[in-house]
């Protein structure tokens, strides 16, 4: 079996299986560079806008470290994108097509990458919808907004960058649920048996 994925690959549609990777690579690598708008304007403003001294009273915990974590990976998935693209183009050339093995094992990155993405998002969901039910819990049910008095402890107060925050973090999850879904997609089509490739446009 890993001779034949060594061995000089022929794919029954190369034209379909090079145009699927084209394709999803561009609307893959534009989709998620619009949405790493949205956590790298959080950043930027949680760390050069908000005051230091509520900077220093968060302090720096797990989610801080799941966040940036997060962050990286969607930045190399976005990366990983735009390499589906010149993929393609080699795919689409006989002479330069890849051995299967090759395009497998970078279609593989691409698949754990972004699960790995999604598992940092969801803890970090998890943390954030916590913390919103402890703070809620924690304070009378009077239907009043929660506001953050100054100096008040950030721990048990919310403000409007906790709702920025979980926005972010829903964007996030939902651009890495797609790419997960076009990594598998672009999988399949590298595997699928060739009477099958055939018919593939």
């Amino acid at each position: 079996m890993a001779n034949n994925l060594e061995a000089t690959w022929e794919p029954a549609n190369r034209a379909g299986l090079a145009k699927r990777f084209s394709r999803l690579g561009w609307i893959g690598f534009w989709v998620q560079l619009a949405l790493l708008v949205v956590p790298i304007s959080l950043m930027t403003y949680v760390l050069f806008v908000a005051s230091p001294e509520s900077a220093q009273q968060r302090g720096i915990d797990l989610s801080n470290y799941l966040s940036t974590g997060g962050l990286v990976v969607l930045v190399f998935t976005t990366f990983w994108f735009f390499r589906y693209t010149r993929l393609g183009r080699r795919i689409a050339d006989p002479k330069l097509c890849p051995p299967q093995a090759s395009v497998l094992r970078t279609v593989w990155i691409g698949v754990w990458a972004s699960a790995l993405g999604i598992v940092f998002s969801m803890l970090l969901l998890i943390n954030a919808v916590g913390r919103l039910l402890f703070v809620l819990m924690a304070t009378p049910q009077t239907g009043v907004p929660v506001v953050s008095p100054l100096g008040g402890d950030p721990a048990t107060t919310l403000s409007a960058i906790d709702a920025v925050s979980l926005t972010s973090l829903v964007i996030v999850l939902a651009a890495e649920l797609m790419i997960v879904a076009f990594s598998l997609w672009l999988l399949f089509g590298v595997t699928r048996p060739s009477s099958e490739s055939a018919e593939d446009s």
